[in-house]
């Protein structure tokens, strides 16, 4: 589209009914109405609602006002930013804000109002003044960080505390990513055992808060495995950094259930995830020292406590050494003094048991003598005792004996060599014997 439309001849005469104007005679009024009425620039402030770089370098966007209650368009308009002009304005508007132009900005520019026969009204755009766009994206911020800070959530990653020894990372940044591979370089080069993962995100451009978000959720299924998590990416344009400055993305990352590392990459700037995050960190190299220092501290520590470990044992041995040593020279003179006198003990214990067995010997020996003299005594008073009751035992078995009852007049009748005592022991046809002082008969039962 030219800057400037070609001349047309001027038209002034009134539409009549039976001469009417053409459209591009009306146009061409149009046209030399404003050019005559608005021939200076005007201040404009608008946000950009589209916005397209041509194949020939211009610039086309469409800009609105929006009711400040209801948020609907009540105005528009298309503006048009010439090749001419569109690389010094981005450039100078980029270095100013850190931000691309691009469509959801708010901006402050300077225009001048145009015309066309052909392609209508549009505002030419001359310049743009970035510090309004600052001062917008800067409302922007704080009313985010207010919110976060009326949702009570702005510092609770930085409420958890870090692992004393960080091994199991998870990292959310671009698998093409150059910070990656000098971060996931720099952890195999410290000689300490890392377990790293990546889970992989969008790291510039529209999709930097879904991509990231969906990473978090998927670290936050097996939040078990990790320790902490780790949001990494390269070099780049501060304008990069929009994605990391949305409500939604910082809510997510302070309300982890882990403690999160930045390295985001960009020193001046701190964006709003660097804010709510548990540690922020320059670069993914900085993050990368920072788990290595934070294992090599570890280390120290341990090996401090380690050192005073073997101090105070040394110092507890030696304590102690000393205390046995004092112990056992008590010791040996508390035998020695009882030794002595336990042997005192013994020699007067054995004096006394020498007199004391010597005088029960003696008494057991008169005991023995008298009791010998008893049994002595006794033994011969048994003796005479058996011996008469012997002779009065022989004397009664002589009396009772077979052959004084034979002699006496009686009989003794045998049967197969036994005694006889009772009639009904014998049956007819017995054979028998009787037995007489002077001899014996033979007989027969008869029935």
């Amino acid at each position: 589209m030219p800057s400037t439309p070609p001349s047309y001849r001027s038209v002034s005469r009134a539409a009549q009914p039976g001469s009417p104007l053409s459209l591009f005679e009306l146009n061409s009024m149009v046209r030399a109405v404003l050019q005559h009425t608005l021939p200076q620039t005007y201040w404009l402030a608008a946000e950009i609602n589209e916005l397209r770089v041509a194949s020939n370098g211009h610039c086309y966007v469409e800009l609105i006002q929006k009711d400040e209650t209801s948020e609907t368009i009540v105005a528009k308009a298309r503006g048009n930013i010439w090749r001419s002009n569109y690389t010094p304005i981005a450039v100078a508007f980029e270095r100013a804000t850190g931000q691309h132009l691009k469509a959801g900005l708010k901006v402050l520019i300077e225009v001048e109002v145009t015309f066309h026969e052909l392609y209508g009204y549009s505002l030419n755009i001359c310049s743009i003044d970035p510090t309004y766009t600052l001062g917008d994206l800067a409302a922007r911020r704080q009313a985010i960080i207010r919110q976060l800070e009326s949702d009570g959530v702005i510092n609770l990653n930085k409420e958890i505390p870090l692992p004393p020894v960080i091994s199991r990372v998870a990292v959310i940044s671009s698998a093409t990513a150059a910070g990656y591979g000098d971060f996931c370089n720099q952890l195999q080069q410290s000689g300490w055992q890392f377990t790293v993962k990546l889970f992989p995100a969008t790291m510039q451009g529209d999709q930097v808060e879904p991509s990231i978000i969906r990473a978090l959720d998927c670290i936050a299924a097996e939040a078990h495995l990790w320790q902490v998590v780790v949001i990494i990416r390269g070099g780049g344009s501060t304008a990069d950094l929009n994605g990391f400055n949305t409500y939604l993305l910082a809510a997510n990352v302070a309300q982890f259930p882990l403690p999160v590392l930045s390295g985001i990459g960009h020193e001046r700037d701190e964006t709003l995830v660097d804010l709510v995050a548990h540690t922020r960190l320059k670069t993914p190299t900085a993050v990368a020292a920072f788990l290595v220092q934070s294992r090599e501290n570890e280390a120290a520590r341990l090996q401090q406590l380690v050192q005073r470990l073997q101090a105070a044992t040394a110092t507890m041995l030696h304590t102690h050494g000393r205390h046995l040593t004092s112990l056992l020279h008590r010791l040996q003179l508390s035998a020695t003094r009882r030794l002595h006198a336990q042997q005192s003990r013994l020699l007067t214990r054995r004096t006394q048991l020498n007199v004391a067995t010597r005088l029960a010997l003696q008494t057991e020996h008169h005991r023995i003598a008298r009791i010998r003299q008893r049994l002595e005594q006794g033994t011969h008073a048994c003796t005479d005792k058996a011996h008469n009751r012997l002779q009065l035992l022989r004397q009664r078995a002589q009396s009772a004996s077979p052959e004084r009852i034979l002699n006496m007049g009686y009989t003794l009748t045998l049967k197969e060599g036994r005694i006889v005592r009772h009639a009904s022991q014998l049956q007819p046809g017995d054979d028998i014997v009787t037995q007489f002082a002077d001899g014996a008969l033979h007989s027969t039962v008869n029935p």
